[in-house]
This record gives structure tokens, sequence and C-alpha cells, in this order.
């Protein structure tokens, strides 16, 4: 920054004139690429703009950008980690690095962040990587938290050689969905303005200075001009990469914390390359990866794109903790590009003028521009998955996470012989054949992991086979009654672990629940009875109850002693994975405390359909055909006796199907509808009277009975709300999910429904439609 005397303050906070610039050796020989801040208008005179150096500068430059599976509140890993980023990113030439957004403490440490505990430990984790010469010579973009004035950030601190630059705090926030970044950190609202930080003791004496720059700068070296913004500035209508892009900056990098949910790199990845295609420019994305605490699976997929290119991408679904991608870019291509008559004149208008931190480290390099072996990265074909692959790959990564990190000795599934717990165990399997792959393809970390846990066949025992993994980290038990459970399910059930290689338990319950029984028939003199023998709904509903409960129980019961009791070396005790579909935790078709009870529930989120899709997709992918006998069943929670004449079947007790229960959910959710909008939109959508297309397989009802769905919905919703705020963690996977952690926040105690002037609304609108559609029939 120029002072009154024409001297330019260094980075450090030493002085010097103009004239020292060109002696170098005055500068610690660690340090001599941070020379100094200069604000637009005042050039350096060592530090002169590409757009005017006399001399030779070089055009290639090669950028890397990266995933870490970082883990919230993991201090040392997450650091030896970013440490590693560096080390590979400039083994690979990058003279710039990106990490993923709070990579230091982990973007998942929720109320942590209110704590000056993770604001010291931070800060000494940056000690840490400043201190290791190993990552000199490259810019690095670390993200972590820092306050400023009584205020917490969400910052870009950028570094070189053990200096920090400058410090790059967040604009605009995420607060929406499952991000909360309001209630944790202050938005920087002075565009393109800076300020002087106050440095910690513990960095005072590495940086030779007290003060660094904090505020919305970019950094200009010789060869090029490159500034940041981090993850949610992208989704915004006018996002800083714009203004920077006018402003001269060529390469943008973008440090996100962003989550997985069904289908949505595709959105993330059209916003990067249309703002890339409209500005122009080098664009850094990275990310975190995997699972660092908490229900969410944080999806990678690291990206470089040119002008609207990808030229770079990493993976979205991986066991590597450490995925660096590397990138060989033209700066030419992007002043070429930008060379458009209206691009300039909108530059040459703008006021969005930015403070520049000078360095005299280049990114281009002549030896590379003279080596003819090097060339620019090609484009190339962005990856993406279905639906079904997402599912298999996503929800396996994270379990292998949440398994490895929690200490356990492996998962245990209750098998109902229905779809939901099917698609969970599949999903287990498609676990073990991805760290099995990951084993064979040689990754270090997965295979001491494994060794870790798999120890049947004796201490440091590798499985070769998916199967094999399977049947040492993952029980399944299915359990009977003996006239409410049939042959087929518990038939399923016994084929499925035979082929996915499980341990498996086949038992019967009724004793437990003969005894849970008559305890009620003593203490009251009065037996239950189920609705086929003349029961009440209030019977019915509590026998199947104590049968759920019991296996609830029953299952934590042998997840403890199971690996005991198989001889597990250290013995140990398996995770309960929950099998609940997001339609039933909608609709509350499930027992509170049943097996919707566990530790984990990979398929909380994902719609019956969505499921039916995976299961059919895995029977051939996976080459298991035994699958095929669970898309052809009835659902049926099989908690009522079976007879000729009766068998229970869950879309019929629940009075709507799960397809309805799909709409329904995202209209509620993703369009934001209360119960007289839901009518509004369905009477539309479900209408008899509609011209149907050939692709229009949504239900075909009369306005009443749409009125009926819609109420019986939100009637059940409401009154089984309470059971949500008990229900076990799941796997974010979709935008409609009725999670009541953070995402969906709702009472749990409702005045009625039925009386609501709502539905009062409803068959007002009702009766208006009913008498239009006489009149015109007439």
């Amino acid at each position: 920054m120029e002072s009154a005397n024409g001297r330019v303050l260094q980075p450090q906070g030493k002085l010097l004139n103009s004239s020292e610039f060109l002696d170098e050796s005055s500068v610690h020989p660690n340090h001599q690429n941070l020379i100094s801040t200069t604000r637009e208008g005042h050039p350096d005179p060592l530090c002169e703009s590409h757009y005017n150096s006399s001399r030779n500068m070089g055009h290639l430059i090669t950028v890397a950008t990266c995933s870490l599976n970082q883990w919230a509140l993991d201090w040392e890993g997450n650091a030896a980690r970013i440490v590693e980023s560096i080390q590979k990113a400039k083994a690979a030439g990058a003279r710039l690095r990106v990490g993923p957004e709070l990579e230091i403490c982990g973007y998942g440490c929720l109320d942590h962040l209110l704590e000056q505990d993770l604001y010291l430990h931070c800060f000494e984790m940056l000690r840490r990587i400043l201190l290791d010469e190993t990552c000199y010579g490259i810019l690095l973009d670390i993200g972590m938290p820092v306050q400023h004035r009584n205020q917490r950030f969400n910052c870009r601190v950028l570094c070189l050689d053990g200096k920090i630059l400058m410090i790059r705090p967040k604009m605009w926030l995420a607060n929406d969905g499952n991000y909360r970044e309001m209630r944790h950190f202050t938005p920087w609202m002075h565009p393109r303005q800076t300020e002087q930080y106050h440095l910690p003791r513990i960095l005072q004496d590495i940086q030779g200075a007290t003060h660094v720059v904090f505020g919305d700068a970019v950094v200009s070296t010789p060869d090029t001009c490159f500034g940041a913004e981090t993850c949610e500035e992208l989704f915004t209508p006018n996002a800083p990469h714009i203004a920077m892009s006018l402003d001269g900056v060529e390469i943008i990098t973008n440090s996100s914390g962003s989550h997985f949910t069904l289908q949505k790199l595709d959105t993330r990845l059209k916003l990067i390359m249309e703002a890339t295609r409209k500005c122009g420019g080098i664009y850094l994305y990275a990310n975190q990866q995997g699972c660092d605490g908490d229900r969410l699976y944080y999806d990678g997929s690291a990206m470089i794109l040119v002008n609207g290119d990808v030229v770079a991408q990493g993976s979205q679904f991986s066991l590597n903790d450490v995925e660096v991608i590397t990138a060989t870019v033209d700066l030419e291509e992007v002043r070429a590009y930008r060379s458009a008559i209206s691009r300039g004149l909108q530059a040459a208008r703008s006021d969005a003028k930015y403070e520049r931190i000078q360095t005299s480290f280049e990114l281009s390099s002549e030896d590379e521009d003279a080596d003819i072996m090097i060339t620019p990265s090609p484009p190339i074909k962005p990856k993406f998955y279905s639906v079904e692959e997402e599912i298999a790959l996503c929800a396996g990564c994270y379990l292998w996470d949440y398994l490895r990190r929690s200490g356990t000795a492996g998962y245990l599934v209750p098998l109902s012989g229905g779809i939901d717990s099917c698609a969970t165990a599949t999903i287990v399997f498609s676990m073990c054949r991805i760290v099995i792959k990951a084993v064979e393809e040689g990754n270090l970390q997965v295979i001491e992991d494994v060794k870790r846990l798999a120890k049947y066949d004796g201490e440091g025992v590798l499985p070769k086979t998916p199967q094999a993994l399977c049947n040492q980290i993952f029980s399944t038990i299915y359990m009977g009654m003996k006239t409410q459970s049939s042959a087929e399910t518990r038939q399923r059930a016994r084929d499925l672990a035979e082929a996915i290689g499980s341990y498996h338990i086949n038992l019967d319950i009724d004793d437990v629940y003969n005894a849970q029984k008559s305890l009620a028939v003593s203490a009251l003199n009065f037996e239950p009875r189920f609705k086929v023998e003349g029961g009440t709904q209030q019977e019915n509903l509590t026998l199947q109850c104590i049968q759920a409960r019991i296996r609830m129980v029953t299952a934590y019961e042998f997840g403890q002693l199971l690996p005991t009791a198989r001889g597990r070396p250290g013995g140990g005790g398996l995770l309960v994975l929950g099998s609940a579909n997001v339609g039933e935790s909608l609709r509350g078709y499930f027992t509170k405390y049943d097996c919707s009870s566990a530790d984990i529930n990979p398929i909380g989120s994902i719609d019956k359909a969505d499921l039916k899709r995976f299961i059919a997709w895995a029977e051939k992918d996976f080459n298991i055909p035994c699958l095929h006998d669970f898309l052809t069943a009835v659902p049926t929670a099989e908690l009522e006796p079976i007879s000729e004449t009766y068998v229970q079947s869950d879309e019929v007790d629940m009075g709507m199907t799960y397809q309805e229960l799909t709409i329904m959910g995202r209209l509620r959710k993703v369009n934001k509808l209360g119960p007289y909008g839901m009518f509004q939109r369905l009477v539309h959508d479900w209408s008899i009277d509609r011209k149907r297309g050939p692709e229009d397989d949504a239900p075909a009802y009369e306005p009443s009975q749409t009125a009926d769905k819609v109420k019986k919905f939100f009637h059940f919703y409401a009154i089984n709300r309470h059971k949500m705020t008990t229900l076990t963690p799941a796997l974010h996977c979709n935008d409609y999910s009725p999670d009541d952690n953070r995402f969906d926040l709702r009472p749990f105690l409702y005045p009625p429904f039925w009386k609501s002037w709502s539905f009062k609304k409803i068959d007002a609108e009702l009766e208006r439609i009913e008498k239009r559609r006489a009149k015109t029939k007439a």
C-alpha cells in the first residue's frame, strides 16, 4: 500500500524506498517473492503487471486444485493432508495450489466455530504449514476461520514461502438447506476494500510483521493476476468473479464445502462453465470430500476450467484422503478470449477496481515455454453419474468413512425381506466393492484400515473379494414371527445375505413378543387383538409396535455381542443401520423406536422409486440375480397375521402410493407449498380431465380425490411429526428430506389440520371447481 512519502509497504511491515526494490538482496532469501501491496493506479517499480512487462514473460502455467477428506477438529490429520496436497501439487509442477473451504479445521465443525480454541488451533496449524519448507515455491490458497475486530469470518489465507500475502474473507454466506454460516460467521460487507489485520503472536515472528492485508483484494504476479471467491459466492447473481474478470483478474479460485445431493454436480458444473464462458478466464474449483463427522457427504469433484471448457476433473466419490489435479493452461488464450469490444467497454466503464497485492513470484516459467513437450491441457468431457450410480458410490464411500473413523468393528442391518433393508444391505456391499478396488490399487490408508477392521482370518490378512470383506465387517439378521412373517421374505433375506457374503442370522422373536404381550394381559386383565381378529385400531397398532420395538432392541443386542461371539480379536461392537426411506418418514409410516432407530440411515433421504431403480441397476451391475425378487414383491411391514384373505400392504395402510408421497414431499419442501397451495397445484397436475402425453405417468383423480389425498398427507405428517425429532441421522441425498436436525425445521405439535383454515380453503376451492365442471359438462 503506497504511503504519503511515495514508499511502498511490504506485507512484512517493512518500509522500503522505491530504489530498494531493485536490490533483491535486501530481502531474506526465503521471502524474495514477497514484494509489496499497491492500489490500482500506483504501479510497483519491480512488480510490473504482465500488461506492461518489458521482459519476455511465459504464458504457459501449471496450476493445481484438490479434494481433501478432512475431518472436523482433526487438527494434525487435516494439516498433514494439506501439506501432502501441496507437495503433490509441487511434484506435478504447479505453482498455485487451491484447497477446500475451512480445510484446516474441517467444514463441518458447526457450533465449535463459536469456540475460541478453534481459532487458536487453526493458527497453530497454519504456523506448522508456513514453517514447512517443503511448502515453499508455490502460491497457496488455504481455508480457515479468522477472528478480526471481534467478528468471525470464513477466510482464504493466501501464502507464499512461509509468509501471508493477504487474508480474504467470504462476502456471501451460505444460509439455506443444511448451511448455517450466518450463525457462525459475519459476511465481509465491503467490496474491494481492505483493512490491516493484527496477526496473533504465534505468527508475528515468522511473518516479520504485526499486520497483513485483510479484505477484498487480489494478488498480482509479474505474469498474471488471481483472485479468490468462496463456495456460495459463485451461486449469487452478482458473483465476485464478474467484477474481478472485468478488472483483469485472469485466474479465479473457488474453495468449497459443497455437499452431495443427487444430480447436484450437473448444476454446480454448469454454473462454473457459464461463469468462465461469459467472462473468460481460468477457474480452479476445490472441494472437501467424504464424511467429516456429520450426515453430509462432500463430493469432491475438483475442477479446472478455461474459458468455459473443463480441462481437468477430479473424482466425485473416492476413498483417497488427498486427491490433487493439475492442468497446464495458456494465459494468452484468456486474453484472446476477452478481446471482444463489448467486454472491453464494460471493463473500461467499470468502477470495480481491486487493490492488488504484488509479488515477484511468477506462475509461468521460461523453461516451461521453451519445452515443446509441454502443451496446454486439452478440454475433456465432464464425468457424470446416474442416480443409481450416485447412490451406490456416495453412500458406499460415506459408510466407509463413518466406519473407519468410528472405531467400531462393522455394521449390522436387520433384513426384513423388503426392498428398503435390501437397499441398505446392497449399499454396504457397494462399500465393500469400493474398498477392495482401493486395496487392489494400493491405497495405503485403505489397506491399513482394512487390516484393522478385518481380523477374523488373522492379523494383517487382507480379504480378496467384496464378499470376503463383507463377511468380516457386515452382519445381517432376519427377525421373524411365525404367523406374521412369510416364507418368501425369510428366503429373500437368506438369498441376499448369501449373495453379498454377510454373516447372517435367522431367528424368530415370538417368545419375546409373547412375554411382552402377557405383561399387559396380566397387569390390565385385558388381551389386545389384531384387527383381523376383531381388535380395535389401537389394539392393532399396539401389537404391531411391540414387534417392531423388540426388533430394535434385538438388533442392538446382537450388534454389541456378535464380534465377541464370533471370536473377533479385541471384540468390539457393530453399528446398526436403519432402513426407513424418505416417504415413510414424511408419512410417519414407521414405529417410533423400531428398526428405524439406528446409528445411521444411508437411505433416509432417498425415495422408494430411486431405491427401486438402484436395486434394478445393482442386480445387473453387481451381478446379484436375487435382487429381482425384491423388485417384484409387494411392500409390506408384515406386522399383522397373514391369512388367505389378508396380507398387509404398505400403500393400502398409508392411503397413498409411494409415488404420490414423493410428489407431495417435493411440493412441500422444494416448492414450499402448504395444504392449500399443494391442492391448487395437484388439482391440475392430477386432473382426470387433463390431456395426457406419452410420458405423463402422474395419477389421474377427480378433484375431490386429490383434495382427500392432500388432506391425508398433511394430517398424517402433522400427527407423526414428533417421530422426526428422534429419527436416526440419515445421509443427506435429496432436497426434500424431512430431516429435523437443521434441514427441515418445523414444529412437532400442530393444531388439528382437519379443523384448519387451510383445509376450509381447500373445501371452498373444491366447491368452486366442481360447480365449474358441472356447468361445462352441461
